[in-house]
């Protein structure tokens, strides 16, 4: 679980801010209230993709581009986000349930977004089995969809929707 959240930290400080060094990552860590080794955060730098890449000004810095595959658009995304109807979770796993037809074009976008707390996904016409990692909490699981599919969990509970998309689009056991 601490492992989890230390890589979402680490992409968090990575995306926002420009890290030069380990030694600054480690800082910018410990002030989030995550603490670790070098050797540690060199291991999740590897697992999460990252390299160094010139910043432009002679320098080097962090940057998120190890994705392996084809990388998923950002605006593809909102596309993806407007099929799902469903989020149900049970027994340690997630269940989505999308517009039938829809099913294997958002697994894929999940699976290519290679984010290490879903182990993999299962598609078929219309529901999507995510199977999370050993020791990852469905909350951690919501929140990196909501990562690669920002504004999901607010349409699927239905702000922003008129009243009988409402009715059909739920989340059970959200926290």
């Amino acid at each position: 679980m601490q492992k989890t959240k230390r890589l979402l930290a680490i992409e968090k400080i990575i995306e926002v801010e420009k890290i030069s060094s380990q030694e600054a990552l480690l800082k910018k860590l410990k002030g989030k209230g995550k603490i670790c080794t070098q050797a540690t955060l060199s291991r999740n730098l590897r697992q999460l993709g990252v390299s160094r890449i010139p910043d432009g000004s002679g320098n080097y810095r962090y940057a998120l581009s190890g994705k392996k595959g084809v990388p998923a658009e950002t605006g593809s995304g909102m596309n993806i986000i407007a099929v799902i109807r469903e989020i149900v979770e049970a027994k340690g796993l997630m269940v989505i349930r999308t517009i039938p037809g829809n099913a294997n074009a958002t697994a894929y976008f999940i699976d290519n977004n290679n984010r290490y707390e879903i182990a993999g996904t299962i598609a078929g016409d219309d529901t999507i089995l995510i199977i999370p990692r050993n020791g990852i909490t469905l909350a951690q699981v919501h929140s990196c969809l909501e990562l690669i599919m920002p504004g999901l969990h607010k349409l699927i509970k239905g702000e922003g929707m008129d009243k009988s998309k409402k009715e059909r689009n739920t989340v059970k056991n959200h926290k």
